[in-house]
């Protein structure tokens, strides 16, 4: 093991991310066996800086072709930075190398669209019908097969390997929906219209919504997108990272582990809500954008897609009013839906369970709306359906809310090049499409338990209206 490994990951740890770099690049340079390579590597994902990480599986590949471990993960960077046709050699690789990898066989089957002609439909459900002792396996068979069949038309069958997929998912899982809806109900309790109108006033740090000046970071002001995942948060982050005055920092947890480092211990959820309430708002703002520029993207705006920090928009609110927030929304059976088929591994727990992804949605729908209540003017809402039907339109609005110029360049947002890690990786490499929108209704009948529950809670499920 490197040396240098435990200074590295206490730097990443504690919000050092200039210093994780620096101390990463000459542990790069000395890197010069399979393991350390590796080891470099996955630091730098976990920084979200996926083209160094490529360098270094690439190089170790180079010592070592036929190993699958290293295969699957020089795979996973390849994703991320768009280059596909790598990333489907090295996950074929493995499954042929390693079969009983099934991992693999899920991120294979989400690279690209499938058809009657070419899919892996028959081998993977020889393998289910031989029986896989390894149920964490077959619940990754179960979501590569829903996504392949869900490709060449086969709802039905589509439908019928992802609910046992999710429901073994969930068996093996100790959740409780309840927890998180009180935790949002709570956030709005304590981040009230009182809270929030208390502004802050510290010279150097409240710039106002409107401006641009610099801070002492060298950035303008962060950028958030936040909303549920598969919503087109990812669309959203490469149209505007395609603007030459911005980068992505793509899903990170840097605003997240803050405030917990600045709240300090609690012992629990509620109790970690009202610290957070108290903490430093100077030195939120602080380490956070010293984390975030700490990774070196040279770019004024920098945008964190990190959908979940809609449970925060309180306390961007306290500690960088001049942050511009992205709301996307979708219809909420077509959001649902897309939720569901989609398999998060160890995030969002709620997705698998359409009674418990109800209950959350019901729940995240009154948290935005006691956003807007409460700062009223401050969150862009981007529906989906209109960014699909209407690039150019609703772009600007978006550009205009950043406070960006126009760039005509942002309606080719399929050509960016900057890296994406997010379950949409492989579509938003296509030109804008709207053969998602209104998906939800192939599948009416096995959706009916979240569609009643939706509707109770008053939900408007209505198509084309204001959601």
């Amino acid at each position: 093991m490197l040396q240098t490994l435990p200074d590295i990951d206490r730097a990443i740890a504690e919000g050092q991310t200039a210093s994780a770099r620096d101390l990463l690049a000459e542990a790069a340079r000395k890197a010069g066996d399979i393991l350390s390579a590796q080891q470099v590597a996955e630091r730098y994902i976990q920084l979200g800086l996926f083209a160094p990480a490529d360098r270094l599986y690439r190089k170790a590949l180079a010592l070592a072709p036929n190993d699958a471990g290293l295969l699957y993960n020089a795979a996973t960077a390849a994703i991320a930075l768009g280059k596909m046709a790598d990333a489907e050699a090295w996950l074929a690789k493995v499954i042929a190398l390693k079969p009983d990898d099934y991992d693999a066989y899920y991120n294979r089957a989400t690279l690209r669209r499938w058809t009657a002609d070419n899919n892996h439909i028959h081998a993977m459900e020889t393998l289910l019908k031989a029986g896989i002792p390894d149920r964490k396996g077959a619940v990754q068979l179960f979501y590569a097969l829903a996504k392949e069949y869900e490709d060449i038309g086969e709802t039905e069958q589509s439908f019928g390997h992802l609910v046992r997929g999710a429901n073994l998912r969930a068996s093996m899982m100790r959740y409780d929906v309840g927890q998180d809806v009180g935790t949002m109900a709570k956030i709005a309790k304590v981040f009230d219209a009182g809270f929030v109108a208390q502004r802050l006033h510290t010279s150097g740090t409240d710039f106002g919504k409107n401006s641009t000046k610099p801070d002492e970071f060298g950035t303008e002001y962060p950028v958030f997108i936040v909303g549920l995942p598969r919503t087109g948060t990812t669309l959203v982050d490469r149209i505007l990272s395609t603007h030459t005055q911005v980068a992505s920092l793509g899903e990170i947890n840097d605003l997240a582990t803050s405030i917990v480092r600045l709240a300090g211990q609690a012992r629990n959820r509620m109790e970690l809500i009202e610290k957070s309430a108290e903490i430093n708002f100077v030195s939120l703002s602080e380490q956070y954008r010293g984390s975030t520029q700490g990774r070196g993207f040279d770019a004024p705006v920098l945008l964190d897609k990190t959908p979940a920090n809609f449970l925060y928009l309180g306390l961007i609110a306290k500690a960088m009013p001049d942050a511009r927030i992205i709301h996307l929304r979708r219809h909420p059976l077509d959001t649902c839906f897309a939720i569901y088929k989609t398999l998060f591994r160890m995030g969002y727990p709620y997705s698998y369970r359409l009674d418990q992804l109800a209950d959350y949605y019901i729940a995240y729908d009154r948290l935005m709306a006691h956003w807007h209540a409460v700062m009223p003017g401050q969150i862009l809402d981007l529906q989906y359906e209109n960014l699909v039907t209407d690039l150019e339109g609703e772009s600007r609005r978006l550009l205009d809310h950043c406070g960006l110029d126009w760039q005509d360049r942002v309606l080719a947002f399929h050509e960016n090049t900057s890296p994406s890690a997010t379950a949409s990786a492989a579509q938003v490499r296509r030109p804008v499409y709207t053969s998602s929108v209104g998906r939800w209704r192939d599948y009416t009948q096995g959706l009916a338990p979240l569609i009643g529950r939706l509707e109770a809670a008053g939900i408007n499920l209505k198509e084309g209206a204001s959601l």
